[in-house]
């Protein structure tokens, strides 16, 4: 039976124009995060599944991908539960990884700490377009900063990244988790029910007010409460300032502190930004992660029908490790997706050499072929990308096919200089 030449279901090969787009996305994005003080570091793809399984990642710990124990560890026989049988799981996003390196080297790093993280994670996802169950993730994250400036950077080196890679009329959307609770408890809620009223409101954008309503009747909230929540949504619609009006009706619910604080992030963005883009208070994002503690924020592209990216505070997950809390915020830049839009636009990568194809006849030789790679040598000191092959008997088809990949030059060698 001939093996399969297709890649596994949710994973894709990489074509070479697809992989110069990446390679050139991703030098943009190193520079970048490199100016604003990030260093990069590596995680392995391989996690111990406890620290998979911490009930941190929300839906996606139903997603890793489980690794079997090796060897004599392995015993099919006696194994009565799944842990006697898996050990670690491939990582499902670069936190969780970021968090225990943290952890670990932690005296070995400045503080603040600027970490940037890039590589593939997995989820053994249902596939869809801009969604593969291996695809690569751009992290950057802030420990060690309790402040908002945290977020400021984030936000602004992220923005300037986005910008430098051609993206503009954009959405960074906002919102703070103690936001949403302040709101829950004012509604009424029980604190056991705050999950299940954040997972129908984040259908806000697809089902609307009525539809949230609705999905909170069928599970079985009291109206008094649901009236209330709404009301608080339908305040917004005609209130100046959302941040302002929901500080004023949380009044007991919610602390100062968090208002002043998210109106500092939004001004202080405003007024010093370097990229076309709006940032918006948006008290119906919610984001998945459980690890949330503080500010959410999320990329919204006109072109891409969901988000593109995001991020927020997680200052609780580092004590989980270590036994002490320790102040965090990250970005995650959805590096597919983006990859996505910038090809179904044609994106074309600035300042590329001159591609230039040598096309030999198969009898050119020795000394001929020699003057035909020095040639070629001094064209690339020259700064042009020179590539060098055999003539093919359908010359046509050879050159088309090197023009989709870039070549706008051909010079061709014959045994016969005649020809």
């Amino acid at each position: 039976m001939a093996l399969s030449k297709k890649p596994v279901t949710g994973m894709k090969d990489i074509l070479p124009a697809e992989m110069q787009l990446r390679d050139y996305c991703i030098s943009v994005i190193k520079e970048t995060y490199g100016k604003f003080g990030f260093t990069c570091i590596d995680t392995p793809c391989v996690e111990n599944i406890a620290n998979l399984s911490s009930k941190q990642g929300g839906e996606n710990e139903k997603l890793i991908f489980k690794i079997l124990k090796r060897g004599e560890k392995l015993n099919l026989e006696t194994a009565k539960e799944e842990a006697d049988l898996v050990d670690g799981g491939l990582r499902y996003d670069l936190t969780v990884p970021l968090v225990r390196f943290y952890s670990n080297h932690a005296n070995e790093l400045p503080s603040p700490f600027k970490a940037l993280q890039i590589g593939n994670v997995w989820r053994a996802d249902r596939p869809q377009k801009g969604r593969y169950r291996q695809f690569m993730q751009c992290d950057i994250d802030i420990l060690g900063e309790p402040s908002n400036l945290a977020e400021i950077e984030l936000i602004l080196a992220t923005t300037t990244t986005l910008g430098k890679l051609g993206f503009k009329n954009f959405q960074i959307r906002i919102n703070e988790r103690r936001i949403l609770k302040a709101m829950a408890a004012y509604s009424g809620f029980e604190e056991e029910a705050y999950d299940t009223v954040f997972i129908i409101l984040d259908k806000m954008d697809k089902i609307g007010l009525d539809g949230v309503a609705e999905e909170l009747e069928k599970s079985g909230f009291a109206k008094e409460s649901i009236e209330k929540y709404l009301e608080l949504f339908r305040g917004l619609e005609t209130a100046q300032d959302g941040i302002s009006y929901l500080a004023e009706k949380l009044d007991g619910f919610l602390e100062k502190e968090v208002e002043e604080s998210l109106q500092e992030i939004i001004a202080s963005v405003k007024a010093t930004k370097s990229s076309d883009f709006e940032i918006v208070f948006d008290p119906t994002l919610v984001r998945g992660m459980s690890y949330y503690t503080g500010t959410i924020f999320e990329i919204a592209m006109p072109q891409f029908g969901g988000s593109c990216g995001g991020g927020g505070r997680y200052d609780k997950m580092v004590g989980r490790f270590t036994g002490n809390d320790v102040p965090a915020c990250g970005f995650s830049i959805g590096f597919e997706r983006i990859i996505l839009i910038m090809m179904e636009n044609g994106f074309q990568i600035p300042g590329q050499p001159q591609k230039t194809a040598y096309l030999i006849e198969k009898g050119v030789s020795g000394d001929e072929l020699c003057k035909v790679i020095a040639q070629a040598q001094e064209a690339r000191k020259n700064g042009e990308q020179v590539l060098i092959a055999r003539m093919n008997k359908n010359k046509k088809f050879q050159k088309e096919q090197l023009s989709k990949e870039g070549y706008e030059k051909f010079v061709e060698f014959y045994k016969n200089p005649l020809k």
